[in-house]
């Protein structure tokens, strides 16, 4: 699976997230990998320019509606300003920050209080990039954001870029029940995922067959309890990047925007009573 591995608190007001005169609804949505790193391939489809398109139509349906402040971690000229100097400005204190929790986490192991369970294989992160996904965590707790949507698309080893596999559908992955984002996280995967399998089929992999996959590693859904409880985050995979439906242009551009307006329907639904 080619998706990303993967304190301070602050109080949560259960009502605090929903849309009022005097307070936006803030959902940053994260384009998987980048134009380094770039994920899946089949043939010359690049998974991160895959990742782009999608998120870029999920962000500009949401900017439509004025209950919602919506951010983008890139766009066609790769890391928006706001994130790429916060990246650099800040790698010391994402560094800290991602060490901290890992040992908060590791004493809770060692007590028993926090319990390891088996996670779908996902691949190792470099550095670089693990920087960039802690640090993505660190500013969406510091800016109260109120949900984070990592977009994906799915992959397993194949003989070549060009082979067709044997898997199809989506998923989407959440925090484990233990995490402090997890209620919250929980209800705004549930709903995107209603929204989706009106559309599409949920991912026939075996660790994957219920559609909602909760997990303890991956950095970008809150790994080592790094992201807030009242920060709901999400990692969906939207289908393997093979499918028919994903092989020409046209077939893709038709995908994107169809699952554009599913997801955006998700997120409306966890926030707007």
């Amino acid at each position: 699976m080619l998706v990303f591995l993967m304190l301070f608190t602050l109080p949560f007001k259960g009502n605090a997230s929903l849309a009022t005169p005097n307070r936006q609804i803030k959902v940053l949505i994260v384009p998987g990998h980048d134009n380094e790193i770039w994920g899946s391939q089949y043939g010359n489809i690049k998974e991160a320019n895959m990742n782009l398109a999608l998120a870029t139509n999920i962000y500009n349906i949401l900017k439509e509606d004025k209950r919602f402040q919506v951010f983008i971690t890139r766009d066609n000229n790769g890391y928006i300003k706001e994130f790429s100097d916060y990246f650099s400005s800040k790698e010391l204190d994402i560094k800290n920050f991602k060490e901290n929790a890992k040992k908060k986490i590791q004493i809770k192991i060692n007590n028993g209080s926090f319990l390891e369970k088996e996670n779908v294989k996902h691949n190792p992160v470099k550095e670089n990039t693990s920087i960039v996904l802690y640090g993505i965590n660190k500013w969406a707790n510091e800016n109260n954001i109120d949900a984070i949507i990592h977009i994906h698309f799915n992959d397993y080893p194949r003989k070549t870029k060009w082979t067709i596999g044997h898997y199809k559908g989506f998923a989407i992955y959440m925090p484990d029940k233990q995490f402090l984002n997890s209620k919250k996280s929980e209800k705004l995967a549930k709903n995107i995922y209603t929204e989706l399998s009106r559309d599409y089929i949920s991912s026939n992999y075996k660790k994957e067959l219920n559609g909602l996959v909760p997990d303890q590693k991956l950095i970008a859904i809150g790994a080592s309890n790094t992201l807030l409880a009242n920060v709901g985050s999400v990692l969906v995979e939207y289908g393997y990047i093979y499918e028919k439906k994903f092989r020409t242009i046209n077939s893709r551009k038709q995908a994107y925007k169809n699952m554009a307006i599913l997801t955006a329907n998700g997120i409306k639904n966890s926030f707007i009573p």
